[in-house]
């Protein structure tokens, strides 16, 4: 059975840092795209942060540039993102997903170009 875990949120003030952490199982996600999703009470679901399988290419939305970075470890395929100097309108369910057909380190940014989903971890900034 094909997972991915989140683990990592939390409860935070403005200002801290989190980082969360995305385990694969049930297959091996090395040689695929990882992104980060987030989706806060009454909005859609957007794009965060993505990382290509090679690792040499990432992506992040304007909104985190400078206080997220997103980061993997194949050998225990684990996609991480570092979150610093959070804002309480990062407020969110973080969901990291998969892509297993990246077209080179071509990086997708809508959610429904990637196959598989994380359950979600909560993350919550108070000002």
């Amino acid at each position: 059975q094909v997972q991915l875990v989140e683990s990592g949120g939390g409860l935070v003030q403005a200002g801290g840092s989190l980082r969360l952490s995305c385990a694969a199982s049930g297959r091996t996600f090395s040689k695929d795209a990882m992104a980060w999703f987030r989706q806060a009470p009454g909005k859609e679901r957007e794009f965060v942060a993505a990382i290509s399988w090679t690792s040499l290419y990432t992506y992040y939305a304007d909104s985190v540039k400078g206080r997220f970075t997103i980061s993997r470890d194949n050998a225990k395929n684990t996609v991480y993102l570092q979150m610093n100097s959070l804002k309480p309108e990062d407020t969110a369910v973080y969901y990291c997903a998969a892509d297993p057909t990246p077209i080179r380190d071509h990086l997708r940014l809508k959610p429904h170009e990637y196959d598989y989903w994380g359950q979600g971890t909560q993350v919550t900034v108070s000002s």
